[in-house]
């Protein structure tokens, strides 16, 4: 065997460094499970009364993680790290340089009493969503963090799918009982109507935030049924593919266009990914379901299709359109930086369009590093993917720039960063996109030592894929 050169530096496995966790404290798994418990679980409009718009609980938890991120920089590392660069970082970090000079000049200029406020909440929460992504970045170092974070999602989602589909069932949004909490102000949401069937938003605030969480989850709940199909115990093999199901039937009962392309999108930017034992069967399965869910509902064929065949006679289609003529209206003062963040109220005009509306409020060079963030984002996932020695790696890291492009698409179709659930889950997965380019270049750096280090090559490479390795099955199948 060859001995090891002194100056060559020993990788840190991803499958055993422990990422941010304080020494009797809270673990950046934790931390983000209760931040996803307050996004999901709880209506997004509940707030705690004396606070005011700074007292959503999701919110309040974003700041905790920044700080809590903070502190955790400034402590001395008990095992070094190799520095690996994440591309996610410096995205979110120049439009947040952007968004602030941008604030400081709308602020210079004079804005109207009624619109500071608004526009120092916009930047605390885009202070918030930056904990959300730091911590996921720095905390989640191994691929069993990462898979159990991706597992509470998929759950945290598809129970917000069973509730809205007993809320289409019913008619009843069952929230009720959150707005006699004590201490908090009231929520808003739960259902409304289309045509001749109700809409359902589960504890979002609008059914379009809700169709946008049933969307992303779905190519990671696709990730999970597979990598789980080999678990040695049958009732919890299926019931990933349980969720999976319950995702589908929501999004099909949800009555919205978006939410759909959403979920046609999800879907076909996952087929490639996955192993070609299961193509054919998620696209027959889903044709299917799809077919069970329109029969079981008399009318929902007719609605659905009237959605698309009268998309240019629809009310939120003409005010999209409106949009775009009004936009070089508000961003002729200025082009580069916007107007400012959070400063676009609704009486001047609701553009239904994250993009747009970023583009006014940011300006060109706001809504370029916004884009960079998104194509950074899904880059270092899908990089990661390509590169990744484990099959885990590969199937999780393609789903989650699936997940990613599917809400980026989605944000053309409403002002997304107004309702907390889509921003939430949003900048989570820029999180843990840069969470999974971490673990594969550490993983690939270990699997390359150990060949370098030993002749035996498929002895190192089984020791270091260790009882973590993706299931046989799954590598059989592909």
């Amino acid at each position: 065997m060859m001995s090891t050169p002194a100056l060559l530096p020993t990788p840190v496995a991803a499958i055993s460094h422990r990422g941010i966790r304080q020494r009797r404290g809270l673990s950046a798994v934790t931390m983000l499970t209760i931040y996803l418990v307050l996004l999901v679980g709880f209506p997004s409009n509940l707030a705690i009364s004396a606070l005011g718009a700074y007292g959503r609980p999701q919110f309040l938890w974003g700041v905790v993680l920044f700080v809590w991120w903070a502190f955790s920089r400034l402590q001395t590392q008990r095992r070094p790290v190799e520095v690996v660069g994440q591309p996610v970082r410096v995205a979110l970090g120049v439009f947040l340089v952007i968004v602030l000079i941008g604030f400081a000049v709308a602020l210079l200029r004079g804005q109207p009493a009624d619109q500071v406020s608004p526009a120092i909440s916009a930047i605390l929460r885009y202070v918030s969503w930056t904990g959300v992504v730091l911590v996921a970045i720095d905390g989640i170092r191994s691929m069993s963090d990462l898979l159990t974070i991706l597992r509470r999602i998929v759950i945290a989602c598809s129970l917000l799918a069973m509730l809205g589909i007993v809320q289409f069932l019913t008619g009843q949004s069952f929230l009720e009982v959150f707005s006699g909490l004590p201490g908090f102000s009231e929520s808003a949401g739960g259902i409304d109507t289309r045509g001749m069937f109700l809409r359902s938003s589960g504890t979002a605030t609008h059914p379009l935030e809700y169709g946008t969480a049933l969307s992303v989850a779905v190519p990671l709940a696709l990730a999970v049924a597979i990598l789980r199909v080999a678990h040695r115990h049958e009732s919890r093999r299926l019931r990933w593919w349980v969720f999976l199901a319950v995702l589908a039937v929501a999004s099909f009962l949800a009555v919205s266009r978006s939410t759909l392309i959403g979920f046609a999108v999800g879907v076909l930017f996952m087929i490639p990914a996955l192993p070609r034992r299961y193509r054919a069967v998620i696209i027959v399965g889903g044709a299917i379901l799809a077919a069970v869910v329109v029969v079981a509902t008399p009318g929902l064929y007719g609605t659905v299709v009237g959605m698309f065949l009268g998309v240019g006679n629809d009310s939120s289609t003409q005010s999209r359109q409106a949009g775009l003529a009004l936009a070089p209206v508000f961003l002729s003062a200025v082009p580069l930086l916007g107007v400012g963040a959070g400063t676009l109220l609704p009486r001047y005009f609701i553009f239904d369009n994250q993009w747009l509306g970023t583009l006014i409020e940011t300006g060109i060079l706001g809504v370029l590093a916004f884009a960079a963030i998104f194509v950074v984002a899904v880059w270092s996932a899908a990089s990661a993917a390509r590169r990744a020695e484990r099959d885990d790696t590969r199937l999780v890291g393609r789903a989650l720039a699936a997940s990613t492009a599917t809400a980026g698409l989605l944000l053309a179709f409403f002002d997304g960063l107004s309702f907390p659930i889509a921003a939430g889950l949003l900048f989570l997965l820029f999180g843990l996109c840069g969470a999974i380019r971490t673990i594969s270049w550490a993983n690939a750096q270990e699997f390359q030592y150990a060949h370098w280090s030993s002749p035996a090559g498929s002895a190192s490479q089984d020791a270091v894929a260790g009882p973590v390795r993706a299931s046989s099955v799954v590598r059989s199948a592909a």
